[in-house]
């Protein structure tokens, strides 16, 4: 018993069989050493995982409880946690500032594309 050939769908764009856009690097035919956006993504979902999971190990060999203190407020909480609050802290403060010179130089390009230089 012979099998049909199944029409290759990346060659059709599914409009009466037309040939659809072709997509240079993707495919069995595509270099070994070409990198993708879905390639790039899965290695950084790789790579977060990897992180988080040495996080979480940090965390459950920091179990010591300590007391935390801002302000006029205190808590007790777990030191890998208490450190993990501060390195999300800190990262939203490089987050803020980095937002802020990047606003400001799409402001200089802005007025730069204005003047026509």
């Amino acid at each position: 018993m012979k099998r049909e050939e199944q029409p290759d769908r990346q060659k059709t764009s599914g409009n009466m069989g037309e040939p659809g856009p072709t997509v240079e690097g993707v495919g069995p035919d595509a270099p070994a050493g070409t990198r993708t956006r879905v390639g790039a993504l899965w290695l950084a979902v790789v790579v977060a995982a990897g992180v988080l999971g040495l996080l979480l190990v940090f965390i459950l060999q920091n179990p010591a409880t300590v007391t935390v203190r801002f302000l006029t407020t205190q808590g007790s909480m777990a030191l890998g946690v208490a450190m993990l609050f501060a390195a999300i802290a800190g990262a939203l403060l490089i987050a803020l500032v980095a937002t802020a010179r990047i606003l400001q130089l799409r402001g200089a390009v802005r007025s730069n594309r204005g003047q026509g230089t």
